[in-house]
């Protein structure tokens, strides 16, 4: 009897042991992140907005284009994630227009998604985005409005919330659902990404080259030859990407 009490003490420690070690694994880097970024103190009324030149200039561009971008989100909340959106250009149109879901639309009683004109690659308040994808042509004409389709249909259209779902990740992660054509990988700090709609546990990954299982966004698994092996904690993402050769870290993407 004493010798399976001591076992049973024995394997609580070790599992103890292992459930520290995947905490640390995950709060880590967001601890590394949080000291690297240092203390933002740039008002949000006076951060930049300013275009990057990513987006080719439309009025030489007579092409369709389609992109996808995600910035770092302002203040503490880019700690640990991003803002992502769609920015598209009809062929011939003389300007693009930007796709996403804003939180504070649906605070003030509008619909989270916003359509605007132009802006397509500015800064996300003071912080440059990241281009994630870029379709030209016939091809990027037919996704333009296999996207523009699925934005109509998104179902969370009068609700925001911003961990761990639904949010702008969210929005950006259902029309790549909708559209697996564009093969669409999504950074892993892309909190709201893994949260799926009705309820569902299981989906395709955003970029459609795989499959996951998620409870609501916080926790789950993923695996797909795009995004390669996620696991998530909390929303916090830790992975590897096998076609880049990359490690996903929670906070770092």
């Amino acid at each position: 009897m004493a010798h399976g009490k001591k076992t049973v003490r024995s394997q609580g420690r070790r599992l103890r042991r292992i459930c520290g070690g995947l905490l640390l694994l995950f709060l880590l880097p967001v601890a590394c992140n949080v000291m690297s970024r240092g203390h933002v103190t740039t008002r949000w009324q006076d951060a930049s907005h300013d275009p990057t030149g990513q987006a080719p200039d439309p009025s030489v561009t007579p092409e369709a284009v389609l992109q996808v971008y995600a910035a770092r989100a302002f203040g503490w909340r880019g700690t640990f994630g991003v803002h992502s959106w769609f920015a598209v250009k009809p062929a011939g149109a003389d300007a693009y227009t930007r796709i996403e879901v804003i939180g504070w639309r649906v605070r003030g009683g509008f619909p989270a998604i916003r359509y605007r004109e132009g802006g397509p690659d500015n800064e996300w308040f003071g912080n440059p985005p990241d281009l994630l994808l870029d379709r030209r042509g016939a091809d990027a004409e037919t996704l333009i409005a296999n996207v523009l389709a699925a934005a109509k249909s998104y179902p969370f259209a009068d609700r925001y919330r911003l961990w761990p779902g639904p949010n702008s990740n969210t929005f950006t992660a259902y029309i790549a659902r909708r559209v697996p054509e564009l093969g669409l990988e999504m950074p892993g700090n892309a909190i709201g990404k893994d949260y799926l709609v009705d309820g569902y546990i299981f989906g395709r990954a955003p970029s459609g080259t795989g499959y996951q299982l998620s409870l609501f966004g916080l926790a789950g698994v993923l695996a797909a030859r795009e995004e390669g092996f996620e696991i998530n904690l909390l929303g916090f993402i830790f992975g590897i990407d096998f076609k880049d050769l990359a490690i996903k870290l929670p906070g770092v993407g």
